[in-house]
């Protein structure tokens, strides 16, 4: 499951940018795991004959970031300057490539960068054996193609609903598990041999070492499923994330919360940072990296949105200190105690896919305020949330992605509300 850290870490690094008739922002936090194993790529505007297209992905590495990392710098010259990319450029024509040779061409790219990289001295040796899912999109002026390895996921929205969504690549899909089984392995706990979560990602040579099989009948594979999608006036928005942001929402919890939050903001990143932020107190324990691509009809700022939101963070300021004022003569109350309070209270314009969680910085800065002397080491979960308990929220974190039946609403709801109450600030 990976080590995690006593504290999260919350510092972000963003980034932005336009070009194309795109926006975009992006926002990644390590989080509580012990290392940053996220990376990405953003551009606009892809070198030798493409500047009217560009790219953007998203990598999410396991067992270290150096796959991770070097794909995020790497992958789009690997797939543009292979021979089967490059077979679809028409010189001197106004025609885009052909649709078969672009994604020829991207899937070629994953197959040499896999390749390649399996000649690294850390990596050849098996002192470094990380690996990383790759999820992203390259934008030409007619078409959108969604590029998946893996578990992290590509989401288009589209007059004002999720019209497109990349499959995620688990062991126990059938035609992973299928690959998988042939190639002398087995599917146990959801996972490649019992270790590995996903069936396809880049690196991860341990898993790609069965004699008379081709790179794309190992094990794991390195080849993505690459889907191409007619751009239309209605395309609002794209976004790219890893697992860490998908674990706690949904599509269209997801698409939704984006939207209601480009009503009150046009900073992209800022967008992005809520996204992070929101997961993490609904519950989060990876790495969260998100890439946000916004299209010319992608919602704009709404000046009733902006009343709406400014209000309710009024009135959560106002109900915090109430809280803490009626409880002020029993002694100071707790964070977790006063975001139980508001749990159970029928707060109206919570923003929808976020909840309290989204607003969870505005109820932790008054209470900030108002305590400035608390001790969050002190504070439930602080300490614990790291040994035992952390170990209990992520088996249900397990439990809840990876199986199906009448308890997981059940599971869902008391994994949220327990790290939403219990979570340090």
């Amino acid at each position: 499951m990976g080590a995690f850290l006593d504290k999260p870490k919350t510092e972000k690094h963003n980034a932005h940018g336009a070009g194309n008739g795109l926006r975009y922002g992006l926002s990644s936090m390590q989080g509580w795991r012990v290392e940053m194993e996220d990376a990405h790529t953003a551009v606009v505007g892809i070198p030798h004959g493409l500047e009217d297209w560009s790219f953007f992905a998203v990598y999410d590495g396991h067992a270290g970031s150096r796959v991770a990392n070097y794909c995020s710098t790497h992958l789009l010259e690997h797939i543009t300057n292979n021979e089967d990319f490059r077979a679809a450029e028409k010189p001197g024509s106004a025609l885009e490539p052909s649709v078969e040779n672009v994604k020829s061409g991207i899937r070629t790219g994953f197959l040499k960068i896999d390749e390649y990289m399996r000649n690294f001295a850390d990596l050849r040796n098996g002192m470094d054996r990380s690996g990383s899912t790759a999820v992203g999109v390259m934008i030409s002026p007619e078409h959108v193609y969604f590029i998946n390895c893996g578990d992290s996921r590509a989401v288009l929205y589209r007059n004002g609903q999720v019209c497109f969504s990349t499959q995620d690549h688990k062991p126990c899909n059938p035609r992973e598990k299928e690959r998988i089984q042939n190639a002398g392995g087995s599917v146990m706990i959801q996972r490649v041999n019992g270790s590995l979560a996903v069936s396809r990602a880049l690196g991860d040579y341990d898993y790609k070492c069965v004699d008379g099989k081709g790179p794309t009948e190992q094990l794991v594979s390195p080849e993505p499923e690459v889907c191409e999608i007619l751009r239309a006036e209605e395309d609002e928005f794209i976004i790219l994330a890893c697992d860490g942001i998908w674990d706690v929402m949904s599509n269209e919890e997801l698409c939704e919360y984006v939207k209601s939050r480009l009503e009150v903001s046009d900073d992209l990143e800022t967008v992005c940072n809520w996204v992070v932020d929101t997961c993490l107190h609904k519950g989060s324990r990876d790495n969260m990296s998100i890439v946000l691509v916004c299209f010319s009809n992608a919602p704009k700022v709404s000046e009733e949105a902006v009343k709406k939101d400014a209000e309710l963070d009024k009135y959560l300021e106002s109900r915090v200190e109430e809280i803490m004022e009626k409880s002020g003569e029993e002694g100071m109350p707790d964070l977790a105690h006063v975001i139980r309070i508001l749990t159970a209270e029928n707060i109206p314009n919570l923003p929808p896919g976020g909840g309290l969680a989204g607003k969870r910085n505005i109820i932790e800065n008054v209470y900030t305020r108002l305590n400035p002397h608390r001790d969050s080491e002190g504070e439930p979960g602080a300490a614990q949330e790291g040994g035992t308990q952390g170990r209990l929220v992520e088996a249900l974190r397990q439990m809840r992605i990876n199986h199906r039946g009448n308890y997981r609403h059940l599971l869902e709801e008391l994994l949220a509300g327990y790290r939403l109450a219990q979570q340090p600030g």
